[in-house]
């Protein structure tokens, strides 16, 4: 159930989507204060004489239809309407002023402009909502959550060491950058050139520069402008990319993933992991006790509902729960909290899972229960498309529902799939089924 907010929150989200404007309010009615005294200040030089030669006038004019006692009277009446009809007119003026600029420049914005700034307010007054994950996963769901509420925290892991993020996290000893971008990146609302730019990796012909994606070097530069405070340069870009929400990592500490396989061979290193091709038994975080994130452990006991995943179990879902804090904080969270299921299968990490399993690999290395619901997509892709994943290793996640309920879980089923290049979440769906369990 939704917890009731405080009035100062509702108010707050109330005015957000004008928010940018207060300071023109503020300056204008300055204005109005300056003219006001000053008004004042002139009256009895300049306004007074003037306008008693007028009254005068008018007097004299009106005595010669009506007897004196009744000039007063008239002389309310008559000024009350006339300030009244000055008033409409001066409104008039402004509005079909305003309204013939913006024909002039961009004629969709005369009916739009209520539109927009409704959307903006039902975004801003949507539910708290964390996401915890990594990689495309989580990316891809914070595309679907963000038409519903701008009040998402994105969590998202850091033991990440291979790629652009990898090489940046070793030369210049940051947290890897990768999939704080890409969830920065899902969030935006600035214009797709923009988001396209930061996405951009450069080519094997770029020399120093081959491999890296725009975006990371980008955050890695504001970091650097923002004295190694990583969340004040996550804040720069989040400003540059216009995002509905916020990102942070799990834990601001530089960590390694570890992992025993079932061989009993200990493996260091996520990509390493990926690439053993042995089944994972357990993970580890090193060093085994990173501090989470302050406003994570904050978005999660304030959070209206708690999705965790989509994401490889073993290198995307788990380590944000073997953050000393985070997995506590979920299992004392009032609200919902929402396994989301892969839809397929991942080489090196979850081959011949089913649903139930990739909660079993959850329970198997983090102590306590971090969610109540499951969705899980039961529809099926095409044939065709079935056969092109079978041969590199990777099969449809069976949907034994069956065997969830009986460990306790409520199963959200549907077709939450999206066929296209690639088989991945339909971000809608899953977003409209997350937002129905927080709507009344």
């Amino acid at each position: 159930m939704t917890r009731r907010r405080p009035i100062q929150g509702r108010l707050q989200r109330l005015v957000a989507p004008v928010r940018g404007l207060r300071r023109y309010f503020f300056l204008g009615l300055a204005g109005v204060i300056l003219f006001l005294v000053g008004t004042v200040l002139s009256f009895q030089v300049f306004l007074k004489p003037f306008a008693d030669r007028v009254a005068g006038s008018w007097n004299r004019f009106l005595s010669q239809f009506m007897p004196s006692a009744s000039i007063e009277d008239t002389n309310h009446i008559l000024g009350g309407l006339l300030l009244f009809l000055g008033i409409l007119l001066a409104v008039k003026a402004w509005s079909d002023a305003r309204e013939r600029l913006l024909r002039n420049t961009d004629p969709t914005l005369i009916s739009g402009a209520f539109d927009s700034y409704r959307h903006k307010q039902l975004l801003a007054n949507g539910p708290n909502i964390v996401a915890i994950g990594g990689g495309t996963g989580l990316s891809t769901l914070l595309r679907g959550l963000k038409q519903y509420t701008r009040n998402i925290t994105a969590v998202v892991t850091v033991t990440d060491d291979g790629g652009s993020s990898g090489r940046l996290s070793r030369e210049m000893g940051i947290l890897p950058p990768g999939d704080i971008r890409n969830c920065l990146v899902a969030l935006a609302d600035a214009e797709r050139l923009m988001t396209d730019l930061f996405q951009h990796r450069f080519s094997a012909a770029s020399g120093s520069l081959s491999g890296h994606s725009v975006g990371n070097l980008l955050l890695t530069g504001f970091l650097e402008r923002a004295g190694g405070d990583f969340d004040e340069a996550i804040e720069m870009v989040g400003e540059v990319l216009s995002i509905r929400g916020r990102v942070v990592p799990s834990t601001k500490d530089r960590v390694h993933l570890k992992a025993l396989m079932e061989n009993g061979r200990e493996i260091c290193g996520e990509t390493a992991i990926v690439d053993s091709g042995q089944r994972v038994r357990r993970v580890y975080i090193e060093p085994s006790s990173p501090t989470a994130h302050p406003e994570a452990l904050r978005a999660i006991q304030e959070a209206d509902v708690v999705c965790i995943g989509p994401g490889s179990v073993y290198t995307s879902i788990i380590p944000n729960l073997l953050v000393g804090g985070i997995a506590e904080a979920l299992e004392e969270c009032p609200a919902p909290r929402v396994y989301v299921c892969n839809v397929m299968t991942q080489v090196g990490e979850s081959e011949s899972f089913t649903a139930a399993e990739h909660l079993v690999a959850v329970q198997a290395n983090v102590q306590g229960r971090v969610c109540d619901y499951v969705i899980v997509n039961t529809a099926t892709p095409s044939a065709e498309t079935l056969d092109r994943y079978k041969g590199s290793g990777q099969d449809i996640v069976v949907p034994d529902v069956d065997r969830l309920r009986s460990m306790g879980y409520r199963v959200i089923t549907g077709d939450f799939m999206n066929e296209s290049d690639y088989v991945r979440h339909d971000a809608m769906h899953v977003a409209a089924k997350i937002i129905e369990l927080v709507r009344p």
